[in-house]
Parts: C-alpha cells; sequence; structure tokens
C-alpha cells in the first residue's frame, strides 16, 4: 500500500471515562486523578509521535499566539533505572515526581515560557518528562483500534508486542513549576499536569483491507490532572469550555507536526538567518512598548496597528543587525522581558551601538515614474509615514527619510524627525555625482540639470559614501536600490520588495527574455544582455542560486513575484553585492527582504570600477529608451 500524501482528516472526540479506555495511574505521593479530555485517531508511529511531541516543547509559541518562545534550562537524557544521575533525580522530583503505571521516564526538560505580552503575563517554569512505555517481548499491553469506516474506538485483548527501540517516548506530561500563592498565567490551561499520550494500534491489517485503514497507526489522548480546587468535570467533558478547546488545539498540533515528520515536511522559509530570534524578539519587546502609543494617534488612512508594528520590526532588525556587522566586538544583546510582569524600557544600550558610518537613507515613495493618478493614491497610503525614520532617530541613529510629498504624520512628529524627514523627488539617472571624466550619452538628463539634483530643501547631500539605503516596499525605486548603493559606495542596503517594477516600467515574467534591462550574466556587456537570458546558464548553479534566496515558494519559482525576487538578486550580484536574504517578523505577507552588506572583488579592480561602469550602462540605457520620467514633488514642495 503506498503511503496518502495529503493529511489524513483529524478527527477528535471528548473521550470521558465511560467511553472504555483506561486513563493513565499515578503513583505519586500525593494521589492524583487522570482526567481523559480528548483524543483521536494518530496516522504514524511511535517515533514520529516522539518528534512531534519534542518540536511542541521547543516551540510552544507555534500553538499559542500568546507565547513568545520557550527557553530551555535544562536537558537530561535518563539511560536506564539504575543509571540515572543525581541532577535527573533532582529534576524529576521537583515539583513532585509523577510515576506512571506502565511507563518509565526517559528524558526530563526544563524549560520556562515567555509571554507575548510581558505587561499582562507573566513567565512560567515547566518540567517536560517524556516517557517511554517500557514494553518488551513477551510484555503484555493494552491496545487501542480504530475503525476507520465507523471511526469507533474500540479496546481489544492484550497481545504481546516487541518494541525494538525501547527508549521511543510514547508520553509527554508537561507540569508547571509555581511558588507557593503563585497563579498560572493565562496561556496555561488550569491544570497541574498535561499528559500527550500515544497508544499503538496492534492490531494486523490484511492486504485485503482499505487503503484508508493505514491511517490508523495508533491513537492520541490528552489527560490531564485538574487542580484540587476545581469541581468535577462533566464527563464527557463539554466541548465549549476552555480547557478543552486548547486541548482540541493541541491534539490538531501534535497530529499535524506527526503527519509532517511522517511525510518528512520541510519549512518552505528560513527566518532569522542574519540576526538571532531571541535577540530580536527581546529588543522588538522593548520598542513596542516605546512606539505601541503611536496606534491610537495615528495620523493615515491606513491600518495603525500593522503601520506601527511593521515598521517597530524594520527597526529592530536594522538595530541588531547593524550592529553586527559594523561592531569589532559583536557581544551578545539581552533585555529582561519579565522583570516584575513588565518590559524593561528605561535602559538604552543601543544608543552606543555601532552604525553605518554615513547614517542612514530611507527612500520612503520618491517615486521617479509618472504613474496614474489610481496607483499613486493607492501608493500613498500604503508607504511614506516616516515612522521608521522616527523610529531610528529618536533611538539616536542619524538619517534621512525622502518622499515625493509630505504625509500628514510628519507634522506631528517631534522636531529631531521632522527635520529628517524631505519632500524629495528622486531622478535616479542623475542624482550621482558623475565622473567629469565620463561622456554622457547623448540626450541624457545629467546634461540639463546641475549635481545639486542630489541636495534636499535643505541642501544635504543624501548620497554620501557609507549611507545605508532603505527600501520598504519602495515600488518603482526597488530596482534602483542596488545600482544606487553601488554608484554611492553605500556602507550597504535592505529592499524589502512588494510591487514588481523595472527600471522605467512594470515587472512581467516575459520581459525578462526581451528587454536588455531585464536580462543579466556576467562576462557579457550590457550591449549584448538582451541575447544573453537566464534560461542559457548552468542549470546547477542557477539551481543552487535560487535555493540561498529563501524565497519560500514550492516547486520551479515560476510564480510573479519569486521571478521578479529571483531577478532583484542577480541584479544585486551584477551591482557587484553578496546576495543575503532574510524573511522579517513583520506582519505583512511581503515581508522578504534582499541585503547587500558586503561587495564582491574582482582582481585588479579594488575599487569596483566595473560595477559602478554597469550602473551606469543601465542609467544610459534608460535614458536612451526615453520612457522614464521624474515626478514633480507634490504640495508647497513641488512650487520651489
Amino acid at each position: 500500500m503506498t503511503q496518502p500524501t495529503v493529511r489524513p482528516q483529524f478527527l477528535p472526540s471528548p473521550c470521558g471515562t465511560s467511553a472504555g479506555r483506561a486513563s493513565l495511574q499515578t503513583s505519586c505521593t500525593a494521589a492524583e486523578i487522570w482526567t481523559p479530555i480528548i483524543s483521536c485517531p494518530a496516522p504514524f508511529a511511535t517515533e514520529f509521535f516522539e518528534k512531534a511531541v519534542e518540536q511542541l516543547v521547543h516551540h510552544p509559541e507555534y500553538n499559542s499566539t500568546l507565547i513568545l518562545r520557550s527557553e530551555t534550562l535544562s536537558d537530561v537524557r535518563i539511560l536506564s533505572e539504575d543509571g540515572r544521575e543525581e541532577d535527573v533525580k533532582i529534576l524529576l522530583e521537583t515539583p513532585p515526581r509523577c510515576d506512571l503505571g506502565g511507563y518509565r521516564p526517559v528524558r526530563a526538560i526544563r524549560r520556562r515560557l515567555l509571554p507575548r505580552r510581558p505587561g499582562r503575563d507573566g513567565s512560567l517554569e515547566q518540567t517536560c518528562v517524556f516517557y517511554t512505555d517500557a514494553v518488551t517481548t513477551g510484555t503484555e499491553v493494552e491496545k487501542v483500534y480504530v475503525d476507520p469506516q465507523e471511526g469507533k474506538h474500540s479496546t481489544i485483548p492484550a497481545c504481546h508486542y516487541e518494541d525494538e527501540q525501547e527508549n521511543i517516548a510514547s508520553l509527554l506530561v508537561l507540569t508547571p513549576t509555581l511558588k507557593f500563592g503563585e497563579a498560572l498565567p493565562y496561556y496555561h490551561p488550569a491544570v497541574r499536569r498535561l499528559a500527550v499520550r500515544y497508544v499503538r494500534n496492534a492490531r494486523e491489517l490484511s492486504g485485503d483491507e482499505p487503503e484508508t485503514a493505514t491511517l490508523s497507526c495508533g491513537m492520541l489522548f490528552i489527560e490531564a490532572v485538574l487542580p484540587r480546587s476545581e469541581p468535577a468535570p462533566p464527563d464527557p467533558p463539554d466541548p465549549n469550555s476552555r480547557l478543552y478547546r486548547t486541548c482540541l488545539a493541541l491534539l490538531d498540533t501534535v497530529h499535524r507536526y506527526g503527519w509532517g515528520a511522517l511525510t518528512h515536511y520541510r519549512k518552505r522559509v528560513h527566518h532569522d538567518m542574519l540576526v538571532s530570534r531571541e535577540t530580536y524578539q527581546d529588543l522588538y519587546l522593548v520598542l513596542r512598548e516605546r512606539y505601541k502609543h503611536l496606534v491610537s494617534q495615528w495620523k493615515e488612512a491606513t491600518d495603525p496597528a500593522k503601520h506601527v508594528f511593521e515598521d517597530v520590526g524594520i527597526a529592530t532588525f536594522l538595530m541588531l543587525f547593524w550592529k553586527a556587522i559594523y561592531a569589532s566586538d559583536n557581544t551578545s544583546v539581552e533585555f529582561d522581558v519579565d522583570r516584575g510582569g513588565a518590559t524593561d524600557t528605561s535602559t538604552m544600550p543601543w544608543k552606543n551601538w555601532p552604525r553605518p558610518s554615513g547614517g542612514f537613507l530611507d527612500l520612503g515613495y520618491a517615486s521617479p515614474i509618472l504613474t496614474p493618478f489610481s496607483e499613486r493614491l493607492s501608493a500613498f497610503n500604503r508607504c511614506g509615514n516616516g515612522l521608521l525614520v522616527h523610529i531610528l532617530v529618536s533611538e539616536g541613529y542619524a538619517g534621512h527619510g525622502i518622499d515625493v510629498r509630505a504625509r500628514q504624520s510628519w507634522f506631528h512628529y517631534p522636531e529631531a524627525t521632522r527635520v529628517a524627514l524631505h519632500v524629495y523627488s528622486l531622478d535616479p539617472t542623475c542624482c550621482i555625482h558623475q565622473d567629469s571624466s565620463r561622456v554622457e550619452p547623448e540626450g541624457s538628463i545629467a546634461d540639463s540639470k546641475s549635481s545639486d539634483d542630489t541636495n534636499n530643501d535643505a541642501g544635504t547631500d543624501f548620497f554620501t559614501p557609507g549611507v545605508f539605503l532603505i527600501g520598504n516596499h519602495a515600488d518603482e525605486l526597488t530596482p534602483w536600490i542596488p545600482v544606487l548603493a553601488t554608484l554611492c559606495d553605500a556602507a550597504g542596503y535592505l529592499s524589502i520588495p512588494c510591487c514588481a517594477w523595472g527600471f522605467d516600467e512594470r515587472f512581467t515574467r516575459s520581459s525578462i527574455s526581451t528587454s536588455s534591462l531585464l536580462s543579466f550574466s556576467p562576462g557579457s556587456s550590457l550591449q549584448d544582455l538582451s541575447s544573453t537570458v537566464l534560461e542559457k546558464e548552468d542549470t546547477d548553479d542557477q539551481s543552487a542560486f535560487i535555493e540561498t534566496l529563501n524565497l519560500g515558494a514550492e516547486g520551479t519559482h515560476t510564480s510573479q513575484y519569486s521571478v521578479y525576487r529571483i531577478w532583484l538578486a542577480r541584479l544585486s550580484q551584477w551591482m557587484g553585492w553578496k546576495v543575503e536574504c532574510e524573511v522579517l517578523r513583520i506582519p505583512s505577507t511581503r515581508n522578504w527582504g534582499i541585503i547587500g552588506r558586503e561587495r564582491s572583488r574582482i582582481d585588479g579592480d579594488e575599487d569596483g570600477e566595473l560595477y559602478k561602469e554597469r550602473a551606469r550602462e543601465i542609467i544610459g540605457e534608460v535614458v536612451r529608451r526615453g520612457v522614464f520620467k521624474t515626478r514633480k514633488p507634490e504640495g508647497k514642495a513641488g512650487d520651489h
């Protein structure tokens, strides 16, 4: 029989004591009664159950949005009954050890649960003990069978079962550790212990039974020890109770994880490639507390929570990323996220963290292309509110933000932020000081514009060497960011693409093979790029390169957004940047970022003149096409 590739239907049901299934039996010093809560068929074997609950222990945030993460305090393997270490005994006896009939402990993890909202919930330490059912050849065990056609659970007589891997866990018991008088946080169910148990199906299936019968490898059960002060629960449990709903979500998670382990599920995207999750989350909690008031003071016609917390997330990433790449001694960054139930925002160590020597430049929506009014209006509602600049400037980082028009928010920011925000329409074809010895193409915009086009209304040059460029959903400016970074000797850039744009027109998949501006190949010049398309590159090298981009899409990466991101990465390579990618932890479906921080060096071209010449050739080609037009700044700035 072939293994199904689609996850079998999740079929939970309440499992009261009258269902005919014996609950866990304990021999603790204080009598404890285990109450069955919920069960379902398990379409996987014991070893996959162990992988599922291990992932559950290490990543509780996947099952609850109220939990930020867990921190492992200790992790001890228990080899045998007479070979335990002293620290294992201490770990298992605090809280009071729970001996379960027919099971023996094989592993104990001590973890601390951290809340997503430290001001509302406190942290909680928890002991997670893995048990094996300790069966060997000749041991009689009770088995559970589920009829796949009628969906009925039934118990069959005891039989002999041989377990070759006797240390595989088939039971996980979670026990919270509370001090005297301390209450459980809201995110934890009101129980003294919680158990997730796997019971094998010992019934042998004949070859003529339907394939769906193979989906009943065993049963999953969730049971709990309720507080002594709680009244006896109804039998079976009330499906509308909070405990049942919590256990239902937990059971669904274990069912999904077990099936994923069986089918070799692989995550499509990987977060925290450049900044560690723990460091990011801790700083994010601090900054969120500092700027959450802006949600109620939002001045734009957009979703305030999304935009405020998105820019807080981007600022958090940039501050930690800059610290890592510009620091001579990259010491760890730690914050107390649970000090008396609140995040400490009084200390600001990042005031002295390393940062780009030339500051930062946020290219809000300084769109260079004259698009229809309806498109511009949509874009105005999406970007350019200046909040990212406000956060970075408020936290001590020097830089500027430019946009084609001032937003309502700008006038409500402090003076330090207002002077860093500028109404400016960026023209990439002439905003960089050009080499006077280079002959401009005929008809170039640079012929008719002076070098002070790089200045804002106060005469400040935005593109100084060492500046770090930021493009968050910069749309038409997105492909220009690595080009500008190359020409101005930038320290690096972060680009978070959204709408797909080429240099002077909308980007489409078909345009790659027809436009000389959209095709790149090492060793070729811009004049012959139109005949050098991506499909002619070595297939293995191309696939390996795409694999490093962390695109998140399955299959051949043929969607327009995937093709666009691949094109942007190749453009960055063509401009001499070593490509790095990060899937940012921000509330946006467009959270993929491409980062340039290191330059590729070619022997004999230490100054990177080859890459600058490629950038100039792109600009020359754009000018020759004649499609590119610069938008006039809007509002009073447009009258200057």
